[in-house]
């Protein structure tokens, strides 16, 4: 239903997409998880046709290009797009306009919606004075105005409330249990749990694409927790057995190259430096596998995380 080969877009010296390739199978949810920068953003305005690769090839639907399913697509930009001075519905109205649909059409729709979207007793308030949460419910009534087949949403729940969020994926699964195609960008790592697939990027790379529970699979025994009586962030970062090293206040996760090697090792450094600890294996989250990830691409997630605490 969605599928690219070996996209790439350069923005001068910077790579914003480095050859990607990714398919979204038709009723699937996939979400394309990374961090700000990595390049969601320019991925999906090329998928629908806003920017223009500078190599690579999109297939929407079965069909080259993305001109010629124009109708059967829906997309919701990250930023809020629409007229603060026109009320919910004016907004709706207008937007149905340009796809040339007729009243009775747009007035079926659009009751459907509102009603999906919990937007039907707000219709006359002005979009300027909706909340952030119900600003991106309009936006995803607008892009479902044309019943579209496929729906390409950048970052809907990007710093909207925890409810809000809930809220709008009850409505993604409603339209997934409807046959819809959802590719859905997403800096939270906690929502690549709620898809059927997860494409991981970083630095313009497609690094990973899985079902949740394939990508976790492959960290196996690598994760341990330890609670020691020490505060100190840095405290396994000069241990070669240790690939990754996070702090979390009263105990570290850390992720080992070799789980076989690595618990041994990590016993005698204990020992070494006096320190009682309870060390247990750990249930991988889909941030722990977008790390080991990204580090295995090359990129010091070490240092990045070192960064982002100063």
């Amino acid at each position: 239903m969605i599928r690219c080969e070996n996209l790439t877009k350069h923005f001068g010296e910077l790579t914003a997409v480095k050859q990607a390739s990714l398919q979204v199978d038709a009723g699937k949810v996939c979400g394309l998880v990374g961090p700000d920068g990595a390049g969601k953003t320019t991925l999906i305005r090329m998928l629908c046709g806003l920017i223009i690769p500078d190599s690579g090839e999109v297939w929407l639907d079965g069909i080259k290009g993305t001109a010629a399913v124009h109708e059967k697509l829906g997309y919701m930009p990250q930023s809020f797009s629409l007229y603060p001075d026109l009320s919910v519905r004016e907004n709706i109205d207008v937007f149905a306009a340009m796809y040339h649909l007729d009243r009775a059409t747009v007035q079926q729709r659009a009751d459907e919606i509102l009603e999906m979207t919990r937007l039907a007793p707000f219709t006359s308030r002005l979009a300027k004075q909706l909340s952030g949460g119900m600003k991106q419910k309009l936006s995803l009534s607008i892009a479902l105005i044309t019943r579209p087949a496929i729906l390409l949403l950048d970052e809907p729940t990007y710093g909207v409330d925890p409810e809000s969020r809930k809220d709008f994926w009850q409505i993604l699964y409603h339209l997934n249990s409807q046959g819809m195609t959802i590719l859905m960008s997403t800096p939270y790592m906690d929502e690549a749990e709620l898809c059927h697939q997860v494409a991981l990027i970083n630095q313009g790379e497609i690094v990973a694409v899985d079902s949740p529970a394939a990508l976790k699979s492959r960290l196996g025994g690598r994760l341990l927790d330890i609670r020691v009586d020490v505060k100190d962030p840095a405290l396994f970062h000069s241990l070669a057995a240790v690939q990754d090293a996070t702090f979390f206040g009263d105990y570290y996760r850390l992720l080992v190259e070799d789980p076989v090697a690595g618990l041994p090792a990590i016993e005698d450094y204990l020992k070494t430096h006096k320190l009682s600890a309870e060390i247990i294996s750990a249930i991988p989250s889909m941030e722990d596998v977008f790390i080991f990830l990204a580090e295995s691409k090359g990129d010091s997630a070490r240092e990045r995380i070192d960064a982002e605490g100063r």
